[in-house]
């Protein structure tokens, strides 16, 4: 899939593209296993708007990615990338969404460090497009 992009070069704008190639599909299964792990198993929140709400960005990276757009991806993980940051504060906080979402520790400390990863990899991109 990213043959086409890797004619560009390897540039943080075709990185961006790379990191949501896994990304993408890791939203997506980690929605599906919201909804069918047992409770008692899992360090993270299983409530059913959380899940949906990892469903629903995963499949629109998908979609990102099936269109091979380099700046979608680079929008993707610099938008995802400030949600997660903000997940990180609201569950510590107590704000939106964290009760819809039933964050737990285990979310904080992912959503800091996703979110931190994907602001800069998105940041990096958007300062290399020409």
């Amino acid at each position: 899939m990213l043959g086409a992009l890797s004619s560009v070069g390897t540039t943080w704008v075709t990185r961006n593209a790379s990191v949501l190639l896994v990304f993408a599909p890791l939203l997506v299964v980690t929605g599906v296993l919201g909804f069918t792990l047992p409770p008692h198993l899992s360090l993270m929140s299983g409530a059913t708007p959380y899940n949906v709400f990892h469903l629903v960005s995963g499949a629109a990276g998908l979609v990102i990615l099936a269109r091979r757009s380099l700046s979608g991806a680079v929008a993707f993980n610099l938008v995802f990338g400030c949600i997660d940051l903000w997940q990180a504060v609201a569950g510590v906080t107590g704000l939106f969404p964290a009760r819809w979402f039933a964050l737990r520790p285990a979310d904080h400390v992912v959503h800091l460090l996703v979110g931190v990863g994907l602001v800069a990899v998105g940041y990096l991109g958007k300062k290399s497009r020409p």
